[in-house]
């Protein structure tokens, strides 16, 4: 499974977010989408992870950015933990089903976990990708760092 790598043109996706809407990454076309992988809801970092993006909702939409946060787990489950959280905007895409096909696709996919990697994945205005890093597990990526990526020409 190749990793999505910078100059990569990011794999098109339709799934259902956390609200039962539609996310269709070509519909995103003409604005910058930072695909967030969090591992598994209900967990610490992952919420902070979440909480992140919605508390810094202006900023991304300031620099035509829209912030996805994906995982693993069900409409249901997602639904039910951004109520938790207090993510009213931010959409959080389940890639349930078939189980991880979008990770899988950007070659994030842990086969032995069942779950994601922790990565930010952003992509330019063309589908392009232009920024990836993929972090430990337990480590909470750093928002401002996440920012100034998504301010610089990438």
């Amino acid at each position: 499974m190749k990793r999505i790598a910078v100059g990569d043109m990011a794999p098109d996706f339709v799934l259902l977010d956390n609200r039962k809407q539609e996310v269709r990454l070509s519909d995103l076309r003409g604005k910058k989408v930072l695909l967030s992988w969090h591992p598994l809801a209900w967990t610490g970092v992952c919420a902070s992870q979440m909480k992140a993006l919605e508390e810094n909702l202006a900023e991304f939409e300031k620099h035509n950015t829209v912030p996805l946060g994906l995982s693993i787990d069900s409409v249901p489950s997602k639904n039910a933990w951004a109520k938790e959280l207090g993510v009213a905007n931010v959409k959080l895409p389940a890639d349930f089903w078939p189980h991880g096909k979008v990770a899988q696709d950007y070659g994030l996919f842990r086969d032995v976990e069942g779950f994601s990697e922790r990565a930010n994945v952003l992509i330019d205005e063309t589908g392009k990708v232009v920024w990836v890093k993929i972090y430990d597990i337990p480590q909470l990526p750093d928002i401002e760092e996440v920012l100034a990526v998504v301010r610089s020409d990438k």
